[in-house]
């Protein structure tokens, strides 16, 4: 089944412009195959898939934690496959990361956790002596709050917070660094099935809020549809569908995940 092509945009209008992206780990054995994407500037997207489909390696590709083996990946009008040190710690400075196991540093307050996403900009003394701008220690509170986390929480240390709270820091730094896109890896798969729902539906809200694009990766298919204005099907390392939620058949699913029982 061919993929859908409902929903993208031109690479003139799109935050993100992905190019014959290709990822191979081993010689003659792709992960990621001949992947066009455009994602425009701001809603969410979520990529779904099996496990080992790529869903992991596309979405760190984007951020160059994985180097691609082809193909552009175009953003803000640089191509992120061919920057290389300074260039490329700047370009990421836009890039928020929200990670599955949350990548929290746990000896550090919440309130510190946040101001990382800061520490592309300041003076690394500043980092050091976590002496930030009052203008970033303001911001910092104010994110707090946008993810549903009040004042009490900013003095409390990471290792005391549930995983759903984490994943609020989480989100809270990388909205800290001011991105004009957010990445996240399967945010909600170490979380229970009410914070799953809670997490989503914040990212949606903070894709709206904060007028930036959100992909996320995620294998639980019914959130994808309730929160997500546009899902990317992956399949065998291969785009099998790009489209709305509502234009996710039960064929579609099956192109995407083979087999039929399961639905």
């Amino acid at each position: 089944m061919s993929a859908l092509n409902l929903g993208s945009t031109s690479p003139a209008s799109g935050v993100l412009s992905i190019r014959g992206l290709g990822k191979a780990y081993r010689p003659g054995q792709p992960v990621l195959r001949d992947i066009h994407l455009d994602i425009a500037g701001s809603g969410l997207t979520a990529v779904i898939g099996p496990s080992g489909t790529g869903k992991s390696t596309l979405i760190r590709c984007i951020n160059q934690l994985v180097a691609p083996s082809a193909g552009q990946i175009l953003f803000e009008g640089q191509d992120l496959a061919r920057l290389k040190g300074r260039e490329l710690r700047l370009a990421r400075r836009r890039i928020g990361m929200v990670f599955q196991e949350y990548n929290l540093v746990e000896r550090l307050t919440v309130i510190e956790n946040v101001l990382c996403g800061r520490l592309g900009y300041v003076a690394p003394w500043r980092a050091l002596w976590r002496r930030y701008p009052q203008a970033d220690v303001d911001r910092a509170f104010e994110l707090l709050e946008s993810v549903g986390l009040d004042a009490s929480f900013a003095n409390r240390r990471a290792d005391q917070l549930s995983g759903g709270q984490r994943q609020r820091v989480g989100i809270a730094r990388a909205l800290m660094q001011q991105p004009g896109l957010v990445l996240a890896d399967e945010p909600t798969s170490s979380l229970d099935p009410k914070t799953s729902v809670e997490v989503m539906a914040l990212l949606g809200e903070l894709a709206r809020a904060h007028a930036i694009p959100i992909v996320v990766n995620i294998h639980n298919v019914d959130l994808a549809r309730r929160y997500a204005q546009r899902i990317i099907g992956l399949s065998g390392g291969a785009v099998v569908y790009d489209g709305t939620p509502e234009g996710l058949s039960d064929e579609h699913l099956k192109s995407i995940y083979g087999g039929e029982d399961w639905l």
